[in-house]
């Protein structure tokens, strides 16, 4: 049974932060893991047209390439509509920050098994979202899921 998994851009860009703390240094090396399970085909990635914009309007050449090349690898690629935007809305009400709301609204959209992130803010507050349809885990959680 394949995994599907929307990573938001936090994580895909995890590897090439400055990895001065111990907490990113496991991300790091838990997003390289997840990357390298997607490329045998054991994790369907899910893209989306709102995290393609934000992985292309990055001014760094090397975080910019790097979020390509992991992009097209998704197998599915979610395009924003108004059911999206309107669903994020709502998820903005909950408190969730716009851009997480629109990245958590493709991944219901696309049934995705889990929506990873590093950012602590979406972590907390959609743990309180009785409706949300996804999974919100952080890439180390991830790499333990996968590995079961």
């Amino acid at each position: 049974m394949t995994v599907s998994v929307y990573l938001d851009t936090c994580s895909i860009q995890r590897p090439l932060d400055k990895l001065d703390q111990t907490r990113l240094r496991l991300e790091a090396e838990a997003m390289l893991g997840v990357f390298a399970v997607v490329q045998t085909g054991k994790v369907a990635l899910i893209s989306s047209t709102v995290l393609e914009l934000e992985v292309l309007q990055n001014p760094f050449v090397v975080r910019l390439q790097h979020g390509r090349h992991v992009l097209s690898q998704a197998s599915t690629i979610i395009k924003v509509d108004d059911t999206l935007a309107n669903r994020a809305a709502t998820l903005v009400q909950e408190g969730v920050k716009p851009m997480d709301a629109l990245h958590l609204a493709c991944a219901e959209a696309a049934e995705a098994d889990y929506f990873c992130t590093c950012d602590d803010q979406p972590l907390r507050r959609t743990r309180a979202i009785a409706d949300l349809n996804v999974a919100v885990i952080a890439p180390v959680e991830l790499v333990e899921v996968l590995e079961q």
